[in-house]
């Protein structure tokens, strides 16, 4: 074998804006729309090892994410109800947050390889339909896709689709947080967090169920399991996650 092998290409605009307002508040958001294009492994045969240029499996053309920091404007310093009651009760608020919304990543339609008998190669499904509606279908026999675009490969071939040319159910994503800050001294600040991780409860589908055989049998191709999205969450925990701490400077 000879390396290096082949080349992988990324092509991006990326985009950012920020914008802090005087004593309250500051704005974030950042856009970025790009193509990445690579060789997977999915053929080893040097007949096809051409097929292998395709969109690389992590591809996400498009990804915005905004982000927000807002101060009460009241309290010791702010601009009103400075002193008394009215800054004991409605001074130190901070509310903050991410919004997140971005692509899926591209999957492809496999067949079974039995007919193939070639290891180290992949047998892709014949498309049988020139364009493959995605449906957007969530839970069982809902399909995503058109299932019946693509047909099982029986004969001794690779298939004529190619790979990674379908794309998965994209992301919206929005956590927040909501502090409260005391001054207990001039040199103690206690501060409470209560936090919430997807506080929209939005659920994050992973791509669909891809084997042609089963989605001609038993209905698949639905949208069935989770991927999980923030830091805190996993495929089996991506329902809304609230969490509460406690901060102490001095």
């Amino acid at each position: 074998m000879r390396r290096p092998l082949a080349t992988n290409h990324y092509d991006s605009l990326q985009t950012t804006l920020t914008r802090r307002f005087s004593g309250c508040c500051q704005l974030m958001a950042s856009y970025t729309f790009s193509k990445s294009i690579s060789y997977s492994t999915s053929w080893a045969s040097p007949a096809v090892f051409h097929r292998n240029r395709a969109l690389s499996a992590y591809d996400i053309p498009h990804n915005f994410q905004a982000g927000w920091v807002v101060e009460a404007p009241f309290g010791r310093g702010k601009r009103w109800a400075r002193e008394g009651i009215g800054s004991a009760l409605l001074g130190g608020w901070q509310l903050n947050g991410i919004f997140s919304r971005n692509s899926g990543t591209p999957f492809h339609v496999t067949s079974s390889g039995t007919s193939l008998n070639a290891p180290g190669n992949l047998q892709t499904a014949d498309q049988v339909k020139p364009e493959v509606k995605i449906l957007g279908g969530t839970g069982r026999d809902q399909p995503y896709f058109d299932p019946l675009a693509f047909r099982p490969v029986t004969a001794v071939r690779y298939g004529n689709s190619g790979i990674f040319n379908l794309r998965g159910p994209g992301v919206v994503n929005v956590d927040l947080g909501l502090f409260r800050e005391f001054r207990a001294t001039e040199k103690f600040r206690v501060q409470f967090r209560a936090e919430a991780f997807n506080a929209t409860n939005t659920p994050h589908f992973a791509n669909p169920g891809t084997n042609v055989s089963n989605l001609l049998l038993n209905g698949d191709g639905s949208l069935n399991s989770l991927r999980g999205y923030s830091d805190i969450t996993s495929a089996r925990q991506d329902e809304r996650q609230v969490r509460f701490g406690m901060r102490v400077s001095f």
